[in-house]
């Protein structure tokens, strides 16, 4: 036969506590890695936005320079955006 230790009314408390503390430890721990995850979003997003308006920016000025053609203008553009994306990336992951 098994015999089951009584705590009393003390243990009910102790063992509620724990568990709390516990519970609490984890979702102040999850609120954490959730902000930074938001910092990093937002930091990742200000980036992007910067090379997009980067190559917005140069590829008007390719085109009123004519310099190049419209296409290698075009070009310049997109591998702008790609480093803008990759920055992004690097500061996210």
């Amino acid at each position: 036969m098994s015999q089951r230790v009584s705590y009393g009314s003390c243990g009910y408390w102790l063992r509620t506590s724990r568990v709390a503390a516990a519970v609490s430890l984890l979702f102040v721990t999850g609120t954490a890695f959730a902000t930074d995850q938001a910092q990093q979003r937002q930091q990742g997003r200000a980036v992007n936005q910067a090379a997009k308006h980067e190559a917005r920016s140069a590829k008007i000025d390719c085109r009123a320079e004519n310099q190049q053609s419209n296409a290698q203008c075009r070009q310049d553009k997109r591998q702008t955006k790609q480093d803008g994306r990759q920055a992004k990336r690097e500061i996210k992951y």
